[in-house]
């Protein structure tokens, strides 16, 4: 299983929502590549960065800042938030960003979604963010009437990176992530199922693992040490290679 630290980026700060409220923000740094560099340092092989400013916008906000991150740290970066036509995948994508994660449009613009997947092969991620198991879009300021369960069933067939499903009750809470809805969802579809949102302990990261789930995103709990990348790795090579 893939460990995937998190970097929020809000007004080219590096901050966590609690629950995604962007009322409820708590700046954790300055320099997110500094930030960016410590995870590296740290064993991380991947990262996963979110624009908020760009998924409340409609479209990516912290170019800049996520240029400087990519061609700093040698890792696999991921960026979801805003990423709403054509020409901002191709824009990101030539940055040097491995994979892409798109949410609302999935929702919005199914057939455009599909598309786009054909056009790039394995570099677009299905981001699916639910509330009490519904669909959040427009960086989670709306609720659909979508089961998450449905709309990953309605594109496993599409030729995507993977799915990173986030549950916003636990997301920046703390209180651990909802293992359960996670598996099912990994149980449901042959896509890879990477868990975002309370990934708190390593005892979370081996539930995780044990569960089947492809990869771990996790944010919060880093910045308050209350998990070290190096030992969630450790917990997943553990399971990986038991001695």
């Amino acid at each position: 299983m893939q460990i995937w630290p998190a970097i929020d980026l809000l007004g080219g700060k590096c901050v966590r929502l609690e629950q995604g409220d962007y009322e409820r923000e708590t700046v954790f740094g300055d320099d997110p590549v500094a930030i960016a560099k410590q995870f590296q340092d740290q064993g991380a092989r991947h990262l996963h960065l979110v624009d908020l400013d760009g998924a409340r916008l409609g479209k990516p906000a912290n170019l800049e800042v996520v240029r400087k991150i990519v061609t700093t740290v040698d890792m696999e970066c991921e960026l979801g938030g805003g990423i709403r036509d054509a020409a901002s995948i191709k824009t990101l994508l030539a940055m040097g960003l491995h994979r892409l994660v798109l949410g609302t449009s999935a929702l919005k613009q199914p057939e455009w979604f599909r598309d786009m997947c054909r056009k790039f092969p394995g570099q677009l991620v299905l981001g699916i963010d639910a509330r009490d198991g519904l669909v959040a879009t427009h960086g989670w300021l709306e609720t659909s009437t979508t089961p998450a369960i449905d709309l990953a069933d309605q594109f496993c067939d599409a030729p995507m990176a993977a799915i990173v499903y986030t549950d916003i009750a636990t997301d920046g809470m703390l209180q651990g992530p909802n293992v359960q809805a996670m598996a099912t969802m990994q149980a449901r579809v042959e896509v890879p199922i990477v868990a975002s949102g309370g990934v708190t302990t390593v005892d979370d990261v081996c539930q995780l693992a044990a569960a089947g789930l492809a990869g771990a995103i996790i944010g919060r709990s880093l910045y308050e040490e209350r998990i070290t990348v190096a030992a969630a790795l450790k917990a997943v090579a553990a399971r990986t290679h038991p001695t």
